[in-house]
């Protein structure tokens, strides 16, 4: 064990004083004998502390005047700050308010509240009463409480309800707020979840094949309370086979028709509908649709960020990367419907290599996503690869085909063509906001 320090003459007096030190402290004349204090203090690890508020502040309006504080400099105020801090226990900024206090006005008081406080009426038997009420009853609301607050003394003469019977509504509410009420009750009802009996909440499990979809929606922006066009995506879990669509508005009149001519772009059979619990696609008729068409619907699950995944990324590297934030009013979603069909979705499944990871395991179980080179493939290539891919084709659908589709245009030549045809759209949208601003203007200047 190391040897303990020696103890100074200071250090000796302020053990002596330890006890009266904060009532009589008149042997610190000077700030080195205070310094040497606050040292001797920390060394011996000793904290004190005052009986009082007032007795605090007082003693502290004296230590500032005797050594007239407001007139020292920085690094001596220091040492006096640190001084009253160890004797009282305030913090730094509790100090600060204090001086500054002493500074603008002159004195340190403690603050007494001149807040009017009403005269207690009801007392803990009054309270314990009402808790055995609200439990016999099991809490019935502030009327019926008060009417049988007021029976128990009229009609059934309990005089213990006295004061009671004569209680507001509103007061039986505060009542049932206070600690000794809270402390003896535990009336409380736990949130019952919406059971919607529309779509299973679990992950999709596709097994390696084509045809379980993933959905979701994205709204492109509000302007002057006016909703934008909603832009419907439709991916393909294993092959990537994106689907893009457009309708107005999301309620199931405009959405069921949109839905039909997305999942008829497929060009393999739909297996599995997966999507989050938005009211869009949780509805009836949506139900109705998918069984039409023998495909199980499935939601995501609580608290599990990852059920979507597949989709959300989609959403913003493809929709918004295209489409980008801006307001586009609702009435232009046939142009784009055309153009997602004609120009974006082909390009998309033909045209455009998406990443395909594979997963390695190591020996401990842990999983890792890697991408390689031969992991970049087109949708449709990816589709091809699949073992038995003609299997999943719908009928009437064959690969001749779609290699005609898949040739007819280089990714280059595809590509230019896509972003000729979203430029024009995008003009159109412009110009459809210019006429409708000059016939305003025209309006109110012909009026």
């Amino acid at each position: 064990m190391s040897p303990k320090r020696p103890i100074s003459k200071v250090y000796e007096i302020v053990i002596i004083e330890v006890m009266t030190i904060i009532m009589n402290d008149s042997h610190i004349t000077s700030i080195a004998q205070m310094e040497s204090f606050i040292k001797g203090a920390d060394e011996a690890e000793i904290s004190f502390r005052g009986k009082s508020r007032e007795e605090k502040y007082a003693w502290i309006k004296q230590t500032l005047a005797k050594f007239h504080y407001f007139k020292l400099k920085k690094k001596e105020k220091t040492i006096i700050r640190k001084f009253i801090m160890r004797m009282t226990g305030y913090s730094k900024s509790q100090l600060t308010r204090l001086t500054t206090k002493k500074r603008r006005v002159g004195v340190i008081v403690v603050k007494t509240s001149d807040k009017h406080k009403f005269p207690q009426k009801y007392t803990t038997d009054d309270v314990a009463l009402l808790i055995e009420t609200d439990k016999a009853h099991s809490r019935l609301s502030g009327p019926a409480t008060k009417k049988i607050l007021k029976r128990m003394y009229e009609v059934f003469k309990d005089l213990r309800f006295s004061r009671l019977k004569d209680i507001s509504v509103s007061h039986i509410y505060n009542l049932r707020e206070k600690r000794q009420y809270l402390s003896q009750t535990y009336f409380f009802a736990k949130t019952k979840p919406v059971a919607v009996p529309i779509g299973e909440r679990r992950k999709p499990d596709p097994q390696g094949q084509p045809g379980f979809i993933r959905v979701d929606t994205v709204h492109q922006g509000d302007l002057d309370k006016e909703k934008g066009v909603y832009h419907v995506n439709l991916i393909d879990e294993i092959t990537q086979w994106e689907i893009v669509v457009a309708c107005e508005k999301i309620s199931e009149y405009f959405l069921l028709p949109v839905l039909e001519a997305a999942l008829a772009q497929f060009p393999f059979r739909i297996l599995g509908f997966h999507s989050d619990n938005g009211s869009e696609y949780i509805n009836k008729i949506v139900a109705k649709l998918l069984n039409k068409l023998l495909i199980d619907q499935t939601k995501s699950r609580a608290r599990r960020c990852n059920d979507n995944a597949l989709a959300e990324g989609k959403n913003g590297s493809v929709v918004r990367k295209h489409m980008g934030r801006n307001f586009i009013p609702q009435r232009h979603a046939p142009a784009i419907n055309d153009f997602y069909r004609k120009y974006f979705n082909p390009y998309l499944n033909y045209h455009r290599p998406c990443g395909y990871a594979t997963i390695i395991t190591d020996l401990k179980g842990k999983q890792k996503k890697i991408y390689k080179k031969e992991d970049y493939l087109t949708p449709y290539e990816k589709l091809k690869s699949l073992p038995n891919a003609a299997s999943y084709l719908k009928e009437g659908t064959a690969f001749k085909e779609l290699n005609k589709l898949a040739c007819q245009k280089s990714d280059n030549e595809c590509a230019a063509l896509m972003q000729k045809a979203k430029v024009e759209l995008f003009n159109q949208f412009h110009q459809r906001k210019l006429q409708l601003s000059n016939l305003y203007t025209y309006a109110i200047l012909g009026s």
